[in-house]
């Protein structure tokens, strides 16, 4: 049994190429709202929900992004709007988002 129910993972990545990178698109602002969304409707901690910052994910173009774990679902999102809705029919009703679903 994993030690979370569900991880999910926001790629906060800051490219200096020139490349697209989800971090231009207020995704650490988002991971901190998803975070406190989590806390707030009493969905986080062990055997729950864990919303973590990870480097890059390698899914940029898409970005922002994040994945859901252990269902390895990717998401994008845009606002605050995206994360409540990410939150509270995946994390919290187990069914995906499939407008912001990502392959």
């Amino acid at each position: 049994m994993s030690h979370y129910d569900k991880h999910v993972f926001f790629c906060l990545n800051r490219r200096d190429d020139g490349r697209a990178s989800c971090a231009e698109h207020r995704a650490e602002a988002l991971q901190v709202y998803a975070k406190d969304r989590v806390k707030a409707l009493g969905l986080s901690g062990p055997g729950k929900v864990r919303i973590n910052k990870a480097g890059c994910l390698d899914r940029c173009e898409h970005g922002p992004v994040a994945v859901v774990y252990p269902e390895a679902v990717w998401y994008t999102f845009v606002d605050e709007q995206d994360i409540d809705e990410i939150v509270e029919s995946h994390l919290r009703d187990g069914k995906v988002v499939e407008r912001l679903k990502i392959d």
